[in-house]
């Protein structure tokens, strides 16, 4: 079970840095529309290391506890 939740750690870690990937490039690109876009994947960036962070509390309960 926790094996599970160590490759699901994986895949988001490199969810979130493909996405601050992408946030960077597109703040580097300037102008208005690359602000908005930069902005709008910063937000996700954020939402997706949520989503990390609760599976490694998840992950570190299973553990603690069995």
């Amino acid at each position: 079970m926790s094996e599970s939740f160590l490759y699901l750690i994986g895949a988001g870690c490199l969810v979130v840095l493909v996405i601050l990937a992408l946030g960077l490039s597109q703040f580097g690109r300037g102008g208005m529309e690359g602000a908005k876009r930069s902005n709008k994947l910063m937000q996700a960036r954020i939402l997706a290391q949520l989503g990390v962070v609760i599976l490694v509390v998840i992950l570190v309960a299973i553990t603690k506890g069995g």
